[in-house]
């Protein structure tokens, strides 16, 4: 018998409600016996699952795993050069659909194609879990963080490439969305739109969906970096890797929040713990919600950041 992981888990604002961890595939409100209309799903009343079924995160002969598109080329206006990104189509696409969109940041020194990519464990994992009917079929893209010109690449020093990083927080938002937008069949608005990343992805994927509030309405970051703010009065880590994005956390309206900002960490993970559980913090005593959970059990790597989009991708546009 598996032992279940012991996860805590902090929820702003409305405490968490018991339910069951099956997650509903429909979207919207559902209906119930009666045929009336059921309360809304909501994203924060149940708890994460971290002793995830092997099936869901192995690839199938007979499971449709969907199309990826391969370094499909847009132009960045921040980084003055094409940039590319990979997109997952999902299985059963159709050009008549629209299709709400997620966008997917992976770690430093990692390039749009870690998480999505023929057999890589996002396509994986979201391809097993629309076939079991479990989410929602949606677009997937995986942005390229590196945002300046091509010929600066070989040389950047990690200092510029993070830097170089920031920058994605608006690519994403002015570049690549109106780019999706003009080629794809997409739904818009931010109940249609979510941002996730992993390490370094996760410190930019918060970034990008508090500065873009009006963007997003999805938000997750598996063990972020600690430099969305300031995390680190200790000089150790006052360098580049921590020098925070933001002066100021911008704090949502409350008619702006996040329709769901889920963040997870290991606690076996050697860099990203304080980090994470420091804004889980900050985000409860601004009021902003949020669903953090510190596992036992995980590293930092992608046996980890595989379970947390087990997670998202059951939540997201419901």
């Amino acid at each position: 018998m598996i032992k279940p992981r012991k996860i805590i888990t902090i929820t702003a604002i409305i405490p968490l409600i018991s339910a069951s961890l099956a997650f509903t595939a429909c979207n919207g409100s559902s209906a119930d016996s009666s045929g009336e209309a059921s309360a809304p799903f909501d994203p924060y009343a149940t708890e994460n699952n971290y002793d995830v079924d092997r099936y869901y995160l192995s690839e199938h002969s007979d499971v449709d795993y969907g199309t990826v598109l391969k370094d499909v080329s847009y132009y960045s206006e921040l980084a003055g050069d094409y940039k590319e990104c990979n997109i997952l189509l999902p299985a059963g696409y159709s050009e008549s659909e629209s299709y709400p969109v997620m966008y997917v940041f992976h770690g430093f020194n990692g390039s749009h194609n870690d998480l999505i990519d023929d057999s890589q464990y996002l396509t994986v994992v979201y391809g097993n879990l629309l076939d079991a009917g479990l989410a929602v079929p949606q677009i997937i893209v995986n942005v390229d963080m590196y945002t300046d010109t091509k010929d600066k690449f070989e040389d950047m020093s990690m200092r510029d490439l993070r830097y170089s990083y920031d920058k994605a927080v608006d690519d994403v938002a002015l570049c690549l969305m109106p780019f999706m937008e003009e080629n794809f069949n997409i739904k818009t608005g931010r109940e249609n739109t979510a941002i996730g990343g992993i390490s370094e992805g996760g410190a930019k994927s918060l970034c990008t969906g508090l500065k873009w509030i009006d963007k997003f309405g999805y938000i997750a970051a598996f063990a972020p970096d600690g430099n969305v703010i300031q995390v680190y009065e200790d000089s150790i880590y006052g360098s580049y890797w921590t020098d925070p994005y933001f002066d100021e956390l911008p704090v949502p309206s409350a008619e702006n929040m996040p329709i769901y900002l889920y963040m997870a960490v290991g606690n076996a993970d050697p860099w990203n713990v304080s980090a994470t559980l420091y804004y889980r913090d900050v985000f409860n005593e601004n009021g902003i919600k949020n669903q953090t959970d510190y596992v036992e059990g995980y590293a930092h790597n992608y046996k980890f950041w595989r379970v947390c989009f087990y997670n998202y991708l059951q939540k997201v546009f419901k």
